[in-house]
């Protein structure tokens, strides 16, 4: 019996690895981003990478996930954040914590549903390249 891992599993292993990587370096450009600019660039740019980061987050919990699916649920949740903030339960807990504000944000915007899209898009993008490289 071999102690090698089959190709299947060492590809899973290095999808995952690979996603958290990005998780990572999504946090670090959102961080970036929000440091070094104000206004809309930062705002939007920031929820774009919000729903990327979400994916990558996907991808290293479901790595044998299609890239479609994956972006899917990645905007999924992303939406369901930016709605859940019309309940009003997301800007309490902002006004108690920067990690909840970071995560939850704190008010609807109808115009971050598109950037929110645009990250899908984005991340679909990327992982789509990784898949078929």
């Amino acid at each position: 019996m071999s102690t090698d891992f089959p190709a299947a599993a060492r590809e899973t292993v290095r999808t995952r690895i690979l996603a958290l990587a990005a998780a990572l370096a999504t946090v670090a450009a959102g961080l970036a981003l929000r440091a070094a600019g104000t206004g809309s660039v930062p705002k939007y740019g920031g929820d774009a990478l919000y729903t990327v980061l979400l994916m990558a987050l996907v991808v290293a919990a479901a790595p044998r996930l299609s890239p479609p699916r994956a972006a899917a649920a990645a905007l999924a949740v992303s939406w369901a954040v930016e709605f859940l903030q019309l309940s009003g339960i997301p800007a309490e807990l902002s006004r108690r914590s920067v990690l909840a504000r970071l995560v939850l944000g704190s008010s609807f915007n109808t115009p971050d549903l598109l950037w929110y899209a645009a990250g899908a898009a984005a991340g679909l993008f990327l992982y789509g390249a990784y898949r078929n490289r």
